[in-house]
């Protein structure tokens, strides 16, 4: 399968995005999302993700009540909802397929699409 991550860009802080993933090659049913980011220097961290169904999903802390990871399975595409944006969220955002649908552990997550550019000014 193949991921393509898109809508970042340049916000101020408070602001908000919503980034999008496609999956193709594939049926998004199949496979958990997950969403992860890596900032310059670091190490990439998960973010959020969802079972298969969407009924299911996990958070990082630092983004609880933050951002809204979802689903639209009929589109083969997966979103993430990102409101009050803080200058510590500027990232490349990633997501990523995971082959055990109901899985929410990172270690599920080997399919990953190329990221997309989430820069929040202070």
């Amino acid at each position: 399968v193949q991921l393509q991550a898109s809508g970042g860009g340049l916000v101020q802080a408070g602001g908000s995005l919503r980034l999008s993933c496609v999956l193709s090659g594939g049926t998004l049913s199949s496979y958990a999302i997950g969403w992860f980011r890596q900032a310059p220097g670091k190490e990439r961290e998960f973010v959020a993700a969802t079972i298969w169904s969407g009924v299911r999903k996990s958070y990082a802390d630092f983004v609880k009540g933050r951002f809204t990871i979802s689903r639209e399975n009929t589109m083969n595409t997966a979103y993430l909802q990102m409101n009050n944006l803080k200058p510590e969220d500027t990232a490349i955002y990633f997501c990523a397929a995971g082959e055990h649908p109901y899985e929410l552990g990172p270690s599920n997550f080997r399919s990953w699409g190329r990221g997309t550019q989430v820069t929040v000014s202070s």
